[in-house]
């Protein structure tokens, strides 16, 4: 299993060696929101899937982050909070939203994989 699973809201979620899952919005997502000037990282705590724990503004419009599975945030990407536009620079890598210890780590693989998440973006292109 690839540790890269991605949502349909177009977050990606990375499984670190620590069993901790790093969450960010992926290259689709910040191409279609334009320059980020602002993020709300989540409070650390526990929450249940689908849940607003963050938020994102560009110039453009401001898009909810959701929990994408049952689980409790331990860690946040501080660095967003003066230089949001980590977010358009590297959104796969630095510009990460928070880090999350999930309820169920199996749940992790019922997440889309690469593939998967390639479909749904040439989809969403062809509508």
């Amino acid at each position: 299993m690839s540790t890269l699973r991605f949502t349909v809201e177009h977050e990606w979620l990375r499984l670190e060696s620590d069993g901790r899952v790093t969450v960010g919005i992926t290259a689709f997502a910040q191409q279609a929101l334009g320059d980020v000037v602002f993020v709300q990282v989540p409070e650390l705590g526990t929450f249940a899937a689908g849940t607003e724990v963050s938020v994102v503004e560009s110039v453009k419009a401001a898009s909810s982050i959701g929990m994408p599975l049952d689980g409790e945030v331990m860690d946040v990407n501080g660095e967003l909070d003066g230089n949001p536009e980590l977010v358009n620079e590297d959104p796969m890598g630095e510009g990460w939203f928070f880090r999350f210890q999930p309820a169920d780590p199996e749940a992790l693989g019922q997440l889309l994989d690469q593939a998967a998440y390639d479909r749904l973006i040439q989809d969403q292109a062809d509508a």
